[in-house]
């Protein structure tokens, strides 16, 4: 045998590096490692990426710090398919993380990821692919990218995967992006509705819920709610309802239902097929508050067109959301209410829900939950609104208190119902004096204070609806309610300023009250107002008319006229014309001025003076009485006690109304004394025109006569009124102490008069103390034909009881100087 001989390996090329094992224990190094060229490297790179982002979001935040997510981006659209998978799985992950997705916005990660979803991409890259792609679709700049880079049709197409969790990350995105009217029609555009419908049946109930979930989404549209029906989705959801097993669906399925009870043809189609009894047999015996709250909603949406009222109270739909307001849950009695008060737009209904709904909803008036209470005076307001009846049942039932209490309600909304509810029962007069009883004026002031224009226009047209007597007006006087009902008439919204002035028209029809609210500026603002010729209505012209009829004084003041229709009674005072924004100051103001050289103030008050005060008698001493009184009999002990009343000696009478601030006028005698006189020779007088002649000759010869009108000039009225006024210590001048008075003493004295013996005329001041009486009288022609009317000045001054038919040179002449 010859020397065995060792056989030498042969050694590896130069050229080729040997491996190496490497053990990373810091995600620093593994970053790092994406930048290598070598794809085996890469993958197990991006697997230990992936574990590591697994375990928390603080991980997430530590790669996303290293700048892995940048290297990851590039590896999307590596050649090799494990790498590339790998990478998807590993951006999928961290897209949980609201900065990754931040960064993967703008890195425009979305086209990459719309492309792995490609047929032949592997399942795993479906799967987070579409997860991240469900991530980032909350945001809708996203949404808008998905949709313009194509990404809805492979989504819907992965509806079909087999893969459960690539279903359910495709079905989630495409709920966020059907959340975009947009994408809602392009999904119906790409027959999305078959494969919805088929994932009703999936085994999964995430994916079950998430389906109907999308469909009540997309089923708000109307085309969609046509192609539900034509591919019998209906049916799929009343036999969701039907199946007890799948209680956890009802919810979805119902709020699909609701969406398609809009249609009025998708109705009759339920309607016909008896669905309607299924739902609503479906919907009495459940007791899941979603469910009916759910349903509640449906019916509200569906209630808003006529014909669908119609069939839903033919199946007595009313029964069924009267008994929602039994239920423990707020938010299914809300959601009753609002039903309650879209089908009220249907009168059959109303009546139905006024007579058994509105004592339970009354009740719900005490709750302490605002939006419930919210919702309940909106559902009264609605049935109570031209129905009478509702209005009387609302009275019986006892809710005026609360409703009167539900106006310090914290919510707008309940506040201006509640004000419309009690506005619709003062439509009653019976229900009207029950509401002013309880402290409705009192209850209003808060809301006309408010800063809503809803409830400030809904609280003056309150105030217009309830002030119309004189005990409520007080009351609003009392309470402070003119100040913030003036403030109103500044508003710039137009229905809360047109039922201001509504309110200050029917506030102002006595004297105190329109007296109130001129003195807080209702004047002023109204012909403002009536100025301006896009802030003016009917009711600010009514107004500011109201006012200054209920205000004679201040009527003539500023406007210089007084109709036939304003009788002139005690407390009228003429202070001659009010400049353009200058003040009107009451009597009493004027009465604490300093004498001055200025006009006096003419001042009527035939009243006499009370001289007579009621006081109780205080009974004197047993011992102060004479013996000689007897008590007497027949009298009972009641009778004795009564108290007497007694004379007061004038001295007594004006220490008991120094008591009162407010001054008090003195009677004019020598003016009750000129109407005592002017009744008894003027009133038997059977002709007007006689009357009138002979009143001006009353007047005039009261006045000083007639006066020539040469010698004007010489008719020295000015001295004689200086030495009343200084005589008296005021500029406040009762008409009767002038015994020689000029035009507008003459004519003020010539309408005072006619107007207590029923002579019909006007007052009109001209200029430079030129006044005048106008008056109508009717003529006869010489066949005894009845006239129109003529119009006449009467001559108090120089002819007294000369009469100028108006239009004459003659009357132009007496009216000017």
């Amino acid at each position: 045998m010859g020397k065995k001989v060792k056989k030498e390996t042969e050694s590896p090329p130069k050229d080729v590096f040997d491996p190496l094992m490497i053990e990373s224990k810091t995600p620093a190094t593994v970053v790092l490692m994406l930048s290598s060229p070598e794809n085996e490297v890469l993958a197990k790179a991006c697997d230990a990426l992936y574990k590591f982002a697994s375990k928390g979001d603080e991980n997430k935040v530590t790669l996303l710090g290293l700048g892995a997510l940048e290297h990851l981006y590039k590896l999307l659209s590596h050649e090799d398919p494990l790498v590339r998978r790998n990478a998807v799985m590993v951006v999928g992950i961290m897209a949980s993380n609201n900065d990754v997705r931040k960064l993967l916005r703008e890195l425009d990660v979305t086209n990459s990821l719309i492309s792995q979803l490609a047929p032949e991409e592997d399942v795993v890259i479906h799967e987070f692919a579409t997860l991240c792609l469900a991530y980032m679709a909350v945001e809708y700049t996203t949404k808008v990218k998905i949709f313009e880079q194509g990404g809805l049709e492979p989504l819907i197409r992965l509806l079909g995967s087999p893969d459960p969790d690539v279903t359910k990350n495709s079905l989630e995105c495409i709920y966020l992006l059907v959340q975009d009217f947009q994408n809602r029609a392009a999904v119906r555009e790409l027959n999305v509705i078959p494969p919805l419908l088929g994932l009703l049946e999936s085994e999964y109930p995430v994916i079950q819920s998430l389906a109907l979930q999308t469909l009540e989404v997309i089923s708000k549209d109307r085309e969609t709610r046509i192609l539900l029906e034509e591919y019998k989705g209906l049916d799929c959801l009343l036999n969701i309802l039907e199946n007890n097993e799948l209680n956890d669906l009802h919810v979805e399925a119902l709020a699909v239902l609701g969406n398609c009870l809009e249609d009025v043809h998708t109705l009759q189609q339920i309607q016909l097929t008896g669905g309607i009894q299924k739902l609503l047999s479906f919907l009495k015996v459940s007791t899941v508050p979603d469910i009916q709250k759910n349903a509640a909603k449906a019916i509200t949406n569906a209630a808003y067109d006529s014909e669908i009222r119609k069939i839903l109270h033919w199946e007595e739909v009313e029964t069924f959301l009267l008994r929602l307001l039994e239920t423990n849950n707020d938010d299914v009695k809300v959601a009753a209410s609002q039903a309650i008060s879209a089908m009220c737009e249907n009168i059959d209904s109303k009546c139905v829900l006024g007579l058994q709904g509105i004592p339970q909803l009354v009740k719900l008036l005490s709750s302490d939950n605002e939006e419930l209470k919210e919702v309940v005076v909106t559902a009264l307001t609605n049935l109570t609104t031209a129905n009478l009846r509702n209005a009387s049942v609302v009275a019986k039932a006892e809710g005026i208190a609360p409703l009167i209490k539900t106006l310090n309600a914290q919510r707008d909304g309940a506040v201006s119902n509640a004000i419309a509810v009690l506005t619709n029962l003062a439509l009653q007069e019976p229900l009207r004096a029950s509401i002013q009883s309880q402290g409705i004026m009192s209850a209003l002031v808060g809301p006309l204070r408010s800063t809503n224009s809803q409830v400030q226009s809904k609280a003056a047209f309150a105030v217009a609806a309830f002030a119309c007597d004189a005990g409520a007006r007080a009351e609003l006087r009392n309470v402070g309610g003119l100040g913030p009902l003036v403030e109103l008439l500044h508003s710039n919204y137009e229905e809360v300023r047109r039922n201001a002035c509504w309110a200050v028209m029917v506030c102002g029809s006595d004297e105190v009250t329109a007296f109130e609210l001129c003195r807080l500026g209702a004047l002023d603002i109204l012909e403002e107002i009536n100025l301006s010729s896009k802030r003016k209505n009917k009711f600010s012209e009514a107004a500011l008319e109201t006012l200054l009829d209920n205000n004679l004084s201040q009527k003539y003041s500023r406007m210089g006229y007084l109709s036939p229709s304003n009788i002139i009674t005690n407390g009228f005072y003429d202070c001659g014309q009010v400049k353009h924004g200058g003040k009107f100051l009451s009597l009493e103001e004027l009465s604490k001025q300093e004498l001055t050289d200025r006009r006096a103030i003419i001042f009527i008050n035939a009243k006499p003076q009370e001289s007579v005060v009621e006081v109780p008698e205080v009974s004197p001493p047993v011992s102060g009485r004479s013996s000689k009184e007897k008590p007497r009999k027949g009298r009972g002990k009641k009778e004795e006690e009564k108290p007497k009343v007694i004379q007061v000696a004038p001295t007594i009478l004006e220490e008991i109304k120094l008591e009162n601030s407010h001054w008090v006028p003195p009677p004019d005698y020598v003016l009750m004394d000129y109407i005592n006189d002017a009744s008894k020779t003027i009133l038997p007088i059977t002709s007007t025109r006689e009357q009138v002649v002979a009143l001006a000759q009353f007047v005039a010869e009261r006045m000083g006569g007639p006066v020539e009108k040469e010698e004007l000039h010489n008719f020295c009225w000015e001295l004689d009124m200086s030495e009343i006024e200084f005589d008296l210590k005021s500029n406040i001048v009762p008409i009767g102490k002038i015994k020689r008075g000029t035009f507008y003493h003459r004519a003020l004295l010539f309408k005072v008069i006619a107007d207590r013996i029923g002579i019909g005329c006007s007052l009109v001041r001209g200029k430079y103390n030129r006044c005048w009486n106008e008056v109508k009288l009717v003529e006869y022609t010489p066949k005894g034909l009845l006239l129109p009317p003529q119009e006449y000045v009467v001559d108090v001054m120089f002819e007294p009881g000369l009469l100028f038919k108006q239009g004459s040179a003659k009357a132009d002449q007496y009216k000017r100087i």
